[in-house]
């Protein structure tokens, strides 16, 4: 199968760099495949669950600009299921609820809801982390 370069980059370290056979990504409009020689791109990503197939593997593996055969993804972070602290992302999801609750600025609130989605993508990763999936 062809192949594309992917890079996904975290604030604080490069999650992936290597070749991909099929990236998802999660879009505001919904889940966007990407495949090898796809047209030149540039989208926004929202919170959720990257996958992709590196070639030589049946799994995917979990974590955009399309040039040239190339993406690169940059996220503010990106961990892999078996990484995840569930009681960490549960006690998160608490103090997001709760600072929705209070009375803040527009800024703060978006921060706030940020915050809840993280949290709640974090508990639903790692409640899937024991299920194999074998295709995109």
């Amino acid at each position: 199968m062809s192949t594309f370069w992917l890079k996904v980059i975290a604030s604080d370290h490069v999650f992936y760099k290597g070749n991909c056979e099929a990236l998802v990504v999660p879009a505001y409009d919904g889940e966007l495949g990407i495949l090898p020689h796809r047209e030149a791109m540039i989208l926004a990503i929202k919170e959720g669950v990257l996958r992709f197939r590196v070639p030589g593997s049946s799994e995917q593996q979990e974590a955009v600009q399309v040039v040239n055969n190339r993406v690169t993804v940059v996220v503010d972070t990106a961990e892999r299921p078996e990484d995840i602290d569930r009681i960490r992302a549960e006690q998160a999801l608490e103090r997001a609820k709760e600072q929705l609750r209070q009375k803040q600025s527009i800024a703060e609130y978006k921060m706030s809801q940020a915050s809840m989605a993280r949290a709640l993508t974090r508990l639903r990763v790692s409640q899937q982390k024991g299920a194999h999936y074998n295709g995109l």
